[in-house]
């Protein structure tokens, strides 16, 4: 019996190691998840909303190194957007499966017509539209390879009725070609940057997530080199375990320590990062930069050199050039002012709070320390982040994920969904923002259907905190910024899971032990302080007059009460801003 286009492609996902398909079913899609049911390999995730989809597929594609989602025509379309936007900007290889209208009604403004390839353009490295049963399986060749090679989304627009067609053999390749090839700078390129390093004293590393297969390689140059090594946030479960010159990060989440370092160096050496914040980087020393992709060197900083490499291959090839340094005043005063941040850092946890407005900080370091030495973590964009950039330590075995490229709200829970799909062997811990989880609240349900694992907890502190932070510095009141919530643990219990609402400070850490260890998924509603502020490790004159100015409008407008509180909350950061 002959198959159709829909069974023929499947066969090609399967082949590639695609195991799930996130997406909602219906209409232009009908085939092709027809498809997928009778192959019985790949299965399909019913997600209550595409983007909800889109984002759990790049959780998968993060750790796994493939996923796929897919949207009917028109409104499936534009669900997909955010989530495909967050992970083509991740570098994370999704192929998007976007199903559309009849060939024979493209162009008539027919009923849920979209334009994929202009929809989907600026968030995707592959975009293109079959219209005949023989270019289906080159395009989706051409799509997976795309995706996996160049790290990131690849659109594979397929129409209802080709769908149906009956499959015709490619003419070209149709399997997935996986390529690990060696890249690093040339010899003459790295003498000269050795050349740089041991003319000077002191030398930073700074790691991103390309550093990440180069933790024992960046230990090893910085050993030689007697170097602190900072991180950015994604850098941070593959480079902060088992290192003993690590300084933490920079940047708006970051910490003193690792701003200090990289203003220090004589030298500061970015390893697969592509920080984004050029107001946190130093510009009176010299910065080299090594990236597997040439076009991001010199993008965010001036650099005295720019390399094109893997991280580990070029480290490996830089060594034996480097002469080991004898003086190691300069990370020994590092490792030493990071140790005081660390300790500033423990007052914050120890000050657990008080009913209602329990401490972020407690309630994330009572996490790290309660769940497992390989767990995997998502967490929400805003104040979220930074009690994950801040608390939870890297193990060499744990995960983080994130909108941290994106920046998109709301996409905790859903990446929870697909790292406990592709990973159900390992603990799932979502720190949720209460604004974040109210947007794409409907996906409980998701978690409910599988019965996946997933341990939520929420950060409730009745507003959007990040933004509510933002207007303050800027000198604003904050307005607008606050949230009329829903009981979440009763939510959960409406979805047909343990949902817990966690008001005082003394049933924090049961109630997390307990979760964790509880079957199922499970809700933890914690309600935190809603003053609790996150300063960058930079504080600038203007922000401490933002805030002096927002908390004289809010006088003037009779919130004396906010303002004490937020005074009384906080006492220790204006401390360290003043």
């Amino acid at each position: 019996m002959s198959k159709n286009v829909a069974e023929q492609l499947v066969e090609m996902l399967v082949e590639a190691g695609v195991k799930r398909i996130y997406a909602v079913t219906g209409d232009s899609l009908n085939y092709f998840n027809d498809a997928v049911r009778r192959n019985g390999k790949i299965k399909w995730i019913h997600v209550r909303n595409e983007e909800a989809g889109a984002f759990a597929a790049a959780a998968e594609a993060e750790l796994d190194g493939i996923a796929c989602c897919a949207g009917s025509c028109g409104p499936g379309h534009v669900h997909l957007i955010n989530g495909l936007y967050d992970a083509h900007r991740s570098h994370v290889p999704v192929i998007a499966i976007a199903s559309t209208i009849p060939t024979t009604e493209f162009g008539t403004e027919f009923f849920q017509e979209t334009n994929t390839i202009k929809l989907f353009d600026d968030c995707s490295y592959y975009n293109q539209v079959a219209t005949t049963a023989a270019q289906a399986p080159r395009m989706l060749q051409t799509a997976i390879q795309h995706a996996v090679h160049k790290k990131g989304v690849a659109v594979f627009g397929l129409p209802g009725d080709v769908a149906e067609l009956d499959a015709v053999e490619s003419i070209t390749s149709m399997q997935l070609f996986r390529n690990a090839p060696i890249i690093r700078p040339a010899d003459a390129e790295l003498s000269q940057l050795a050349q740089l390093l041991n003319s000077e004293k002191k030398i930073m590393l700074y790691c991103g997530i390309g550093a990440a297969q180069a933790h024992d390689e960046v230990i090893q140059l910085a050993a030689k080199l007697k170097a602190p090594v900072g991180f950015s946030f994604r850098g941070k479960m593959s480079i902060q375990y088992n290192n003993p010159y690590e300084v933490g990060m920079t940047g708006l989440l970051g910490q003193p320590s690792g701003y200090h370092a990289m203003h220090e160096a004589d030298v500061v050496l970015l390893l697969g990062t592509d920080f984004p914040y050029v107001n946190f980087m130093p510009v009176k020393n010299k910065i080299v930069q090594i990236d597997e992709s040439p076009e991001r060197l010199g993008r965010r900083a001036k650099l005295t050199q720019g390399l094109c490499g893997n991280i580990a291959d070029s480290i490996k090839a830089l060594l034996p050039f480097i002469e080991e340094k004898k003086d190691d005043g300069f990370l020994k005063a590092q490792l030493e002012f990071y140790s005081k941040v660390k300790e500033h850092q423990q007052v914050y946890v120890n000050d657990k709070g008080e009913e209602n407005r329990i401490q972020p900080e407690f309630v994330a370091a009572t996490i790290n320390r309660l769940a497992k030495t390989d767990a995997i973590f998502t967490v929400d964009t805003g104040m979220c982040c930074v009690w994950g950039a801040r608390f939870i330590d890297g193990t060499g075995e744990r995960n983080m994920l994130g909108s941290f490229n994106h920046g998109s709200m709301a996409n905790a829970m859903p990446m929870a969904i697909g790292a406990a799909l592709a990973h159900p062997e390992r603990q799932v811990i979502a720190l949720c923002g209460d604004g974040g989880l109210s947007m794409l609240l409907g996906d409980l349900a998701t978690i409910k259907q599988y019965n996946l694992p997933i341990k939520l907890i929420v950060f409730n502190n009745r507003a959007l905190g990040m933004v509510k932070l933002e207007m303050e510095v800027d000198g604003l009141p904050d307005s607008e910024t606050d949230m009329v919530n829903p009981d979440f643990g009763l939510v959960a219990q409406a979805m047909g899971f343990t949902g817990i609402t966690v008001s005082k400070p003394e049933e924090v850490e049961n109630a997390i032990a307990n979760a964790l260890v509880t079957e199922g998924p499970v809700l933890l509603n914690i309600l935190t302080n809603p003053n609790a502020l996150a300063m960058p490790p930079k504080i600038e004159w203007a922000q401490v007059k933002g805030m002096t100015e927002s908390m004289a409008k809010l006088m003037l407008g009779g919130k004396m009460s906010e303002v004490f509180d937020t005074i009384k909350s906080n006492y220790k950061h204006l401390g360290e801003v003043l």
